[in-house]
């Protein structure tokens, strides 16, 4: 075993602009900017094997972004492997975007492709009507400009980190706050809803689980002072994902106050777990958004008042979850860590993993031919992003049915790490937490960071039962891979974390 280098850095990703806001339906300009978004970079080596994490406050981070990322990379002679590189998202929904969906151009926005869609074949002889103005105004970065920044200084962050390694220590620890809640709802008419209204008397319960625990890695330089934290939750950040402003929502709240008490030079390196059903908010003590938040999920008529936390959907319950996160890190630190590993295995796999389509039935495409007939019929006036976000579900079957015919499987780039008696294990996907539990319990590793939305943005990957109750997250059209795949993954990526512990 040999020493461990390490290096930190973190660079401002925010566009000078305003920016379209991406993460829901409704169009969302940017109105100010809340704090900064931040891409925060972590480079380890030993014996000339290297990983590098660079963690990024973005919806999402898809394989145009990672492979442009690598390009300029080589460009600048990275002296290392640029395949090593692992780039995350924390999954806010206050963050401009670029491109959001596989083989998409550089720089070609969601939204740009969602109203040529509906357009060309649903509305040819209608308009776009853009609720927000953002046709043709200077003061919008457009996607292919927040594209351009976010590879600039993506790779800017990881080359920056890689030249600050240094040998150093770390420490991994446990601690837990509670942030994740299941946001699927499900009824005894077995249906389930994203944002599902428990107050009635259909609800049985919420779908899937929760997890409180918060996995921790203190990492320290040669004289045992403290550099930097990695911090891994399952529940994506989006306590304001709703709002008109840029923001890293709960974990740009949490790394101030966690710079208030270790000084203004330590880092924090967020990752998401396995958490694709998962959200800030309580849906069994229901507390009303402050204010209209232009998503029919989440309307409640007269619900009665709780007793619980602030609204989850604002500034409020933000900056309490941001606290809750810090002072729970701050506490493991302060009661006493183990003695820091200055020396450890260290391996690093890159696994090409093919994972089966989820398909579309005949049945299937029936139904979604009917659902958009119907409700074109119905439809008056020119469209606009309600339209989108009623047929979108309808024309990502018929677009199923298409990529069905020549794939079978999708290739996923997949990395396991051992770092001494822990492992690191990412996937592309909004992952139901469930899989992250089953790999947890029963992995070979002392603990085990799940990596979400990890070099890729591939869309959610539901459980059965999610996909027998249906709603969006478990619709054919919210993700390329069905719950086949993910027993599959499942699988794999314990037999590859055992590998590395043999």
């Amino acid at each position: 075993m040999n020493k461990i280098k390490i290096g930190w850095a973190e660079i401002d990703i925010t566009p000078e602009k305003k920016v379209s806001l991406i993460g829901q339906f409704s169009e969302r300009i940017s109105e100010f900017v809340e704090k900064p978004l931040t891409a925060t970079a972590l480079a380890l080596e030993s014996d000339g094997k290297v990983a590098v994490f660079c963690s990024c406050d973005l919806v999402g981070t898809d394989w145009a972004l990672l492979d442009a990322v690598r390009k300029r990379l080589c460009e600048k002679n990275a002296p290392f492997d640029v395949n090593s590189v692992i780039i995350n998202a924390t999954h806010v929904h206050t963050a401009g975007y670029s491109s959001m969906y596989r083989n998409a151009p550089e720089g070609q926005g969601l939204f740009e492709n969602y109203r040529k869609t509906i357009l060309e074949y649903l509305a040819p002889n209608q308009k776009y009507v853009d609720n927000s103005k953002t046709e043709k105004r200077e003061d919008v970065a457009t996607p292919k400009e927040i594209f351009d920044i976010l590879v600039d200084r993506i790779s800017k962050v990881i080359l920056l980190a890689y030249e600050r390694r240094k040998e150093g220590s770390f420490v991994n620890a446990f601690g837990r706050a509670p942030v994740g809640m299941c946001r699927r709802s499900a009824f005894s008419d077995g249906t389930a809803q994203m944002w599902g209204d428990t107050n009635t008397e259909k609800f049985t319960q919420l779908e899937g689980g929760s997890d409180t625990g918060i996995e921790l890695l203190y990492f320290f330089d040669e004289d045992k002072k403290l550099t930097g934290i990695v911090a891994n939750l399952a529940c994506p950040a989006q306590c304001v994902q709703h709002r008109h402003f840029v923001s890293p929502d709960f974990w740009g709240e949490a790394k101030m106050l966690l710079r208030k008490r270790f000084g203004e030079n330590i880092f924090l390196l967020p990752q998401c777990s396995a958490a694709g059903d998962q959200c800030p908010v309580d849906l069994v003590r229901f507390v009303e958004p402050e204010s209209d938040l232009d998503d029919p999920n989440c309307i409640r008529i007269n619900p009665p008042k709780r007793k619980a936390d602030p609204s989850m959907f604002d500034l409020s319950g933000m900056k309490l979850t941001g606290r809750r996160i810090a002072n729970e890190i701050i506490m493991v630190y302060e009661d006493g860590l183990d003695d820091p590993v200055l020396s450890a295995a260290f391996e690093h796999k890159i696994i090409k993993m093919p994972l089966p389509l989820r398909r579309a039935t005949d049945d299937d495409v029936k139904n979604a031919k009917e659902g958009i007939r119907s409700y074109m019929a119905a439809k008056e006036g020119d469209v606009d992003f309600n339209d989108i976000a009623m047929v979108m579900i309808h024309l990502g079957v018929l677009d199923r049915e298409k990529l069905q015919k020549e794939v079978e499987f999708i290739e996923e780039e997949i990395h396991i790490i051992r770092l001494g008696d822990i492992s690191f294990a990412t996937n592309p996907f909004e992952l139901f937490l469930n899989y992250g539990n089953q790999i947890k319990a029963r992995s070979k590793s002392e603990q085990t960071f799940i990596v979400q939305l990890a070099n890729g943005a591939e869309g959610y990957l539901p459980t059965k039962i999610a996909e027998l109750h249906g709603h969006y997250s478990g619709f054919i059209s919210s993700g390329l891979i069905g719950h086949e795949g993910g027993e599959i993954l499942v699988e794999k990526t314990l037999s590859h974390i055992a590998d590395l512990f043999e």
